[in-house]
């Protein structure tokens, strides 16, 4: 449709940028209104009460989750131009002990409709790259319209708001005045017709050509959280915008979904597709179910190949069906993923619990559809796609970890179901830290290595950990861990959310023990699968499970509550021989004078003696003591150190400390020169911001690939520090 001068000019100067105008809303009913959650929610600091949620669910409860919402849905895909009709009933139950008058809905869509979305705004305002950086271009915005919203026939007045105080043309976030309050523990079921435009696929979802991914499409309800739930000490609404770097955060409960496409498409979603499709008028439906998620999403294409399909059985999940889809081009990439799927079924099932779900559905997204991979949903994920993945290669490393982190999602985002709003490291970041503890598992590491490099004899194949810590901000920490998804510094701080959680995590588990550790997670697990934990929450499990509770505590705050950097660094490192000195000296009641000519005498004689009584012995040993002295400086927190001093002779000398003091100086006197020191030598403390100053020797090493080693790893910690200070 074309826009007349006028018209445009006036639309400009009401919205700028511009956005079609909300529909008025006036408040519905009597009710209290019950208020949002803020833009500063973040970092939860008290344990959510035991019957959170609606407790833990037992052994024989009849579902795994307690259903708060129900969505039945049809929706027809017209691909040719890109579109989506659908029809809902959304199903909602009050679990507070009040009358709700006015509900929230996620219209996550309208973050793609323009300029003036807070999704928008943000990468704009930030000049922030969001994933690869890919930019929407005239004809590809996409938008969510509501077209109706009943309840039991009436209809529902809305209106757009924007609870983080986003520019007024955000239209992520709708409230619906109720023509009816629902009733404390009563249920109400609204009536909605919907449309969606999908964009041409920059950020999660969208379309290129006959590939669809279509999610975060339908209007989904806000949570609606009780005191004792994450913080709350009164019912709120948890609905925020949709930001650049926010996730989702919804309610347990069932879909049912027919999708209505094009015969020739193939279809893949969210849950188990039930009974035979349903073909009429050149249209093929297929009807999708899925009881206990919290989102649902599914994809659509006419290029895709035969499914490739695996199976795992495993100690208390059910006979699990994988099946990957994938486009002709990228069939090589689809047994490599097939086979990491299972192995982290396999691994994460062992490690925190079983996998409950009867299927696994995975994407690899064709040519110019980057956009879309490493994306997750309930028992449904997009991996990446890559044109070499022979094993070694970082692009088969790459493919294996976008492939495991995005299932690892279905533990933290999925099953957890913590809030990526608020506290986005509990599902990336924890997410990351158990996908390296796998590929650690495994005995994989990261190939970097060139040919050249290899010549070299430089080994540029390093563990998982490694590279985290070098992307982890370890100097110059902005932000803590805690931070909500929206607050922080850069793009490239937000970053830090998957490697310095990871970091950090890997440090406790160093400082507690695996075993501790590892209790703790399945503790954690085991406690909040269902329930919606919050970090608060997660430190409580940390404490209790690795017994350490005052390990955990400081851990949580200086790097989860806070932002404090660990710099423990040698600063001195001497040894030197203590020899006769000339000067005045008792002897016999008498003072007599050592010169310089008859100390020289004595010395060399006591030396040959020695030599002759003891031939054999190594260099930096002999008749007189050394006195070796290290100084170590600490330019960050407090975290308990170890020092160790290699000697000559072979022996060790060891010192521990902690505090707060800037620095410390640590002496031995003992027969042997030393050789070398080494601070942190069990390497417990990957988030030191550096260490490469966490040791010296008294002679250079004279290896020259060693010494380009040495360098080479210096040189890349200073690139991915400087990436992650942009």
């Amino acid at each position: 449709m074309r826009i007349s001068t006028m018209l445009l000019a006036g639309m400009l100067a009401a919205t700028c940028p511009f956005a079609v105008q909300a529909r008025s809303a006036a408040p519905a009913g009597n009710c209290a209104a019950i208020p949002l959650a803020g833009a500063d929610a973040a970092a939860v600091m008290v344990p959510s009460a035991e019957d959170a949620w609606g407790g833990p669910r037992s052994a024989d409860a009849p579902t795994l989750s307690d259903r708060v919402v129900k969505y039945s849905i049809d929706a027809t895909l017209d691909p040719l131009k890109h579109t989506i009709s659908g029809r809902q009933q959304l199903t909602w139950r009050n679990r507070s002990a009040q009358p709700v008058c006015s509900v929230y809905l996620h219209l996550y869509l309208n973050a793609f409709e323009g300029p003036g979305s807070t999704f928008m705004t943000e990468l704009r305002e930030g000049n922030d790259k969001f994933r690869s950086g890919v930019g929407t271009k005239e004809g590809e915005w996409g938008y969510i319209r509501l077209d109706k919203v009943a309840q039991d026939g009436a209809p529902v007045k809305w209106s757009f708001v924007q609870p983080d105080g986003g520019p007024k043309t955000d239209r992520t976030v709708v409230r619906l005045d109720l023509p009816q309050a629902v009733a404390p523990g009563a249920s109400t079921t609204l009536d909605i017709d919907f449309f969606d435009q999908l964009p041409r696929v920059v950020a999660r979802t969208g379309y290129y050509g006959s590939f669809h991914l279509v999610a975060q499409w339908f209007p989904k309800i806000g949570v609606l959280e009780l005191p004792g739930e994450r913080g709350a000490t009164a019912p709120r609404w948890n609905a925020h915008e949709f930001h650049a770097h926010s996730e989702f955060f919804a309610d347990f409960g069932e879909y049912d979904v027919r999708l209505t496409v094009p015969k020739g498409y193939t279809v893949g979603a969210t849950g188990e597709e039930t009974g035979q499709p349903v073909e009429r008028d050149g249209k093929v439906t297929h009807r999708f179910v899925q009881g206990d998620v919290h989102d649902f999403a599914w994809t659509a294409d006419k290029r895709y190949a035969e499914p490739l399909v695996g199976h795992y059985e495993g100690p208390g999940s059910p006979r699990v069906a994988v099946r990957v889809l994938f486009t002709p081009e990228f069939a090589h990439n689809a047994q490599p993923v097939l086979d990491a799927t299972l192995r982290s079924l396999e691994y994460f099932s062992s490690t925190l619990g079983p996998y409950p779900y009867r299927t696994v559905t995975v994407v690899i997204p064709p040519y110019n559809a980057g956009e879309a991979a490493g994306m997750e949903y309930p028992t449904f994920f997009t991996a990446g796609s890559f044109d070499n993945v022979e094993p070694g290669t970082l692009a088969r490393d790459l493919l294996d970890f976008v492939t495991i982190h995005e299932f690892g999602h279905g533990y933290f985002y999925g099953i957890l179901a913590s809030n990526e709003f608020e506290e986005p490291m509990l599902d990336e970041g924890l997410n990351e830290y158990w996908n390296q503890r796998m590929l650690r598992a495994e005995g994989r590491n990261i190939h970097l290595a060139s040919p050249l490099t290899k010549k070299l004899g430089i080994d540029l194949s390093l563990p998982g950990f490694e590279v985290d810590r070098m992307r982890a901000m370890s100097r110059h920490p902005a932000d803590p861990l805690g931070s909500n998804s929206w607050g922080w510094m850069s793009g490239s701080s937000y970053g830090t959310v998957y490697s310095r959680t990871a970091t950090t995590m890997r440090d406790l588990e160093a400082e507690v023990g695996t075993p501790a550790l590892e209790r703790a997670f399945k503790l954690y697990y085991e406690r909040w699968k269902f329930r919606h934990p919050s970090i608060a929450d997660l430190r409580a499990a940390l404490a209790e499970g690795t017994g350490r509770p005052d390990v955990v505590a400081r851990v949580f705050a200086d790097q989860v509550y806070g932002v404090a950097p660990v710099d423990d660094s040698i600063a001195g490192f001497r040894s030197n021989e203590v020899l006769p000195q000339p000067g005045y000296v008792m002897h016999q009641g008498k003072r007599v004078e050592l010169t310089s000519k008859d100390l020289a005498k004595a010395v060399e004689d006591k030396r040959k003696a020695w030599k002759k009584a003891n031939p054999d012995a190594k260099p930096g040993t002999g008749p007189f003591p050394y006195r070796t002295s290290v100084l170590v400086r600490r330019a960050g927190t407090d975290v308990p150190q170890t020092l160790r001093v290699t000697f000559a002779d072979g022996s060790t000398a060891t010192a521990s400390f902690s505090g707060t003091r800037p620095w410390q100086r640590f002496e031995w006197t003992r027969h042997a020169k030393a050789v070398s020191v080494q601070l942190d030598p069990e390497g417990r403390h990957y988030l030191d911001a550096t260490r490469i100053d966490n040791s010296r020797t008294l002679e250079a090493d004279s290896p020259a690939p060693r010494r380009l080693a040495t360098q080479f790893g210096a040189a890349l910690q200073a690139f991915f520090s400087l990436l992650v200070s942009l």
